[in-house]
């Protein structure tokens, strides 16, 4: 008896980071290519205690199914912190809890395309939001970025070129992987092109929270006055990553087919991790604690990025304001591939740029670098095993 899988599936890949993250299970392998907060960001003691208190208090309340819109004091806090903080939200919104921010991506392609459609997205970009929508059998048109996100020209461009496209992508706030921020006037200038051709925009913004120099800039969300805006946020970087809760903002158009797509993936969020995150509003300072990681994050961004200017001055990349990653271009007669081949025989692991681009075949003199997971002695450590690879060539 053969056994095939669909076509949709047939010729994906898996996923390059989760590939070399394998390499990372050796303890001595230096992990630049992860995404996970540093752990000593993780408010684990809050964690216990919320938890205790849940579990001591009314178990069974925390074990039993949920709607699948989300565990109702946590979207009605949400709703008021989102409003507070950033001026996200409108009466005609809706607020859903999901799974992890992933799931709002493949919920989001799901509900507002069929197999064949285009969808429109930053490149490079995520690469679990690209294989999210190649398995939905979409076709992908990227649009370069520039220093401050991306390059407008060019989106409108394809925006002409593929009047049948569903949906913009974007992730403004220090791009995965670019790092890259997208500027005032170019979100107000992509909200303009999107309403103009009848285009949603999927806002992605799992790093927003993590700014470390710099002003917070407007997001396009709050700019949303005709429910275009699907916003996606999540715990995994502010709490923690393995507790599996994020959420959408979803305008009143969609909000129907946007729970019945949560329904079908799986019915709901875990009740008990939705209870824990309510739990940790009302017991601690949820903006304090941000703060708190942002200074995390600062130093351990300056420390690459003065560790990179000193051992690898050949290795371009764009200072970021903030995020988790650095987008470092390679000199031009360094064989991208080659070059994270031998870094991980020297116990140091980095992403391929390849894995972020629309066609993982096209030509990328780029790597991903995170900062945030390996330690600051491992940070030192790791650039100088990267300058010293670079003289071999």
């Amino acid at each position: 008896m053969s056994v095939l899988v669909s076509k949709k599936f047939a010729n994906m890949k898996p996923s390059a980071t989760r590939e070399i993250l394998k390499a990372t299970s050796d303890p001595n392998v230096i992990a630049f290519a992860g995404g996970s907060p540093a752990v000593e960001a993780f408010p684990c003691d809050a964690v216990k205690k919320v938890s205790a208190e849940i579990l001591d208090e009314n178990p069974v309340s925390a074990l039993v199914y949920g709607v699948s819109e989300g565990y109702e004091p946590l979207r009605q806090t949400l709703k008021g912190w989102l409003k507070k903080r950033s001026n996200i939200g409108t009466d005609d919104d809706s607020v859903i809890i999901t799974a992890g921010g992933t799931q709002v991506i493949d919920i989001t392609a799901r509900i507002m395309t069929d197999e064949g459609d285009t969808v429109i997205c930053e490149e490079p970009s995520f690469v679990g939001s690209l294989n999210a929508f190649r398995s939905h059998g979409l076709k992908l048109k990227g649009v370069p970025i520039d220093s401050d996100g991306m390059n407008i020209e060019a989106l409108e461009k394809t925006i002409k070129q593929n009047p049948d496209a569903k949906f913009i992508y974007t992730i403004p706030n220090f791009q995965n992987p670019g790092g890259t921020t997208l500027s005032l006037e170019k979100r107000k200038a992509m909200y303009r092109l999107a309403k103009e051709n009848g285009l949603v925009i999927l806002e992605d913004d799992p790093y927003g929270t993590l700014r470390v120099d710099g002003e917070d800039i407007p997001s396009i969300k709050s700019m949303d006055t005709d429910g275009i805006v699907i916003y996606a946020g999540s715990f995994s970087k502010i709490l923690a990553p393995g507790i599996r809760v994020a959420y959408a903002v979803v305008p009143k158009a969609f909000l129907q087919a946007f729970v019945i797509g949560k329904q079908v993936s799986d019915v709901h969020t875990g009740v008990l991790n939705q209870m824990i995150i309510q739990r940790w509003y009302e017991e601690y300072d949820v903006d304090a604690h941000i703060e708190e990681i942002r200074k995390i994050y600062r130093k351990k961004l300056n420390l690459m990025c003065d560790c990179l200017d000193k051992y690898c001055p050949e290795i371009e990349y764009v200072r970021p304001q903030g995020g988790l990653f650095l987008w470092a271009r390679l000199p031009e007669n360094i064989d991208m591939l080659d070059y994270c081949k031998r870094l991980v025989e020297n116990k140091v692991a980095v992403v391929p740029g390849t894995a972020f681009m629309i066609n993982e075949d096209s030509p990328c003199h780029y790597i991903r670098l995170n900062f945030s997971t390996p330690s600051d002695e491992n940070i030192v450590k790791g650039i100088e095993i990267m300058a010293r690879v670079l003289k071999e060539y």
